[in-house]
Formats: structure tokens, sequence, C-alpha cells
């Protein structure tokens, strides 16, 4: 989910939930695994010492880690380990895999202590991130590394799109720092408000440049809002220059245009009056 609203709560061990989340994934899993992979510390104490997600968790950020890089060293041939290095944490943060798990409800069916569900753990990026993770695990270890790969590459290749078209600073708060020092534009700003209760608050971020505002964004934080609103900017500052850069090409290229005709009406008006006068020598 995108929006700010809480997650439900989704019946945490029925077939049914089971069966619309693997739904999700595409993938069918054996249940106690998907279980585990679901079940946060929170709900493991408050339950007499379950097993929790936490080595799931371990399993899957290192199949994610090996298959983002492998992606990014085979689309980027040219690129140096550390700009290599720097799209890879573009994609694999703990903000980008929360937001992938909102796009599949995931905050729905993960099995949450009082606690946690008390403060809305369910939209918490570090619950959902975490959680992801384990899901990817428990996904390599019932169907394989090419089964876990096919999934990573469905669910992150949006992401590791989007990060190849980064600035070299990889985020867009600075990718338009740099497009608007380049446009002599002047430093950008960020006016920031938040509404709603101190565990589900929604931040509003608005990017000012020279007192124009080019871009807004929402988030679950205040950084989310900000690079979104970054984003929303960069692109709205990127795609004028852009139209004034085809528009100078265009007027260069008409005089160009231009010229053949200026030079084939002067030869016609040279031969009309060649024509016209007297030939040399003629008595008058």
């Amino acid at each position: 989910m995108s929006d700010a609203t809480t997650p439900k709560r989704a019946p945490a061990d029925t077939a049914s939930s089971h069966t619309l989340l693997e739904g999700r994934l595409g993938y069918r899993l054996e249940t106690a695994l998907l279980v585990r992979a679901l079940t946060h510390r929170s709900y493991a104490y408050e339950n007499g010492g379950l097993p929790t997600n936490e080595r799931l968790e371990f399993l899957g950020d290192s199949v994610l880690g090996l298959v983002v890089t492998d992606t990014l060293y085979r689309i980027h041939p040219d690129l140096p380990e550390g700009q290599l290095a720097k799209l890879r944490a573009a994609v694999v943060n703990s903000r980008a895999l929360a937001e992938v798990g909102r796009g599949l409800d995931l905050g729905s069916f993960i099995r949450l202590g009082r606690g946690e569900e008390g403060t809305g753990g369910r939209n918490k990026a570090s619950i959902l991130a975490d959680t992801l993770e384990a899901v990817i695990g428990a996904v390599y270890l019932d169907q394989g590394l090419d089964a876990a790969a096919e999934l990573v590459h469905r669910l992150f290749d949006p992401l590791i799109e989007k990060s190849s078209n980064l600035g070299a600073g990889l985020d867009w708060k600075t990718s338009l720092q740099e497009l608007t020092a380049t446009e002599g534009l002047g430093v950008p700003e960020y006016l920031v408000s938040e509404t709603g209760p101190d565990h589900e608050k929604t931040f509003t971020a608005a990017a000012r440049v020279g007192g124009v505002a080019y871009g807004t964004g929402t988030g679950r934080s205040k950084k989310e809002a900000e690079q979104q609103a970054a984003e929303a900017a960069w692109r709205a500052i990127h795609e004028a220059a852009e139209a004034r850069a085809a528009a100078a090409r265009k007027a260069e290229a008409a005089p160009q245009a231009d010229a053949p005709k200026a030079e084939a009406g002067t030869a016609a008006a040279v031969e009309q009056a060649g024509a016209e006068a007297p030939e040399a020598g003629t008595a008058s």
C-alpha cells in the first residue's frame, strides 16, 4: 500500500490469507516456512518464544543483494566498483524495501505483538523491509535460487532502472541540486508539513528553487516526502531545460534551411536583371 492508511490485520494463520499473499508473490510456499517468514520477534516473544523471521531475513538479505548486484554488474559493464556500490545502495535499503512491501500489502499479513500493533508497526519501514527479506529467504529455501531471483527481478527491476537514471549522488535531492546549479537557478529548499497522530504521520514536502515551487511529495517520513518532491522538481526542471534546448536547436537550424532558398532567389533576380538589361554596344 502506498497511502497513509494503516493496513488492516489479516487472519495471519489462515489458509486463505496465505493463499492471497502467495498469489501476489507468484509462488506457493510450505506453510510453516511462510508463517515463520511473517513472524516478527514482538509476536514471538508474546507467544512463548516462537521462532522468529530473523534467520530468514538474514538469508533473504543475501539473496536480494546477490541478485541486484549481479544485475547491476551486467547492465553497467563500464561502471567502476564504487559507482556500482552506490547504485546497489540506492536499491537495497530500508526505505525502498518498505515501499515494495507496501505494494504487496505485506503489512496486512505480518504477525505482530500487541505493542507493535498499537504503534503502527504494520507501516514501519524497518518491519516491512525485514519481513520482505524474510519472504525472499523463504522463497529461496522452498523454490530455489532461480525462483527467488525471478521474484527479486519482478519486484525490484523498476527500482534498478530508476536508480540508473539518477545523478552522481544517487538520490533525487542531490540530483536536483546538481541540476539547479547547472541551470543557474539557485539552491533548492524544502517546505515540510505533517498531519496525523505520532504513530501514523504523513509528511508533505514542496521543493522550491528561487522562490518557485517545482514539485511536491508525500511520505511516511520527512526524508521520503523530500525525496519525492525533489524527484518531481527534477523532472519538471529537466523537461523545461530539454524543451529550451530543442527550441534553440530548431531556431539555429532555421536560417540554414532558409539559406538555399535565399540563394536561389538571388540567382533568379540576377538572371532576370540580365535578361532585361540592353546588350553592350547597342545604339540608343
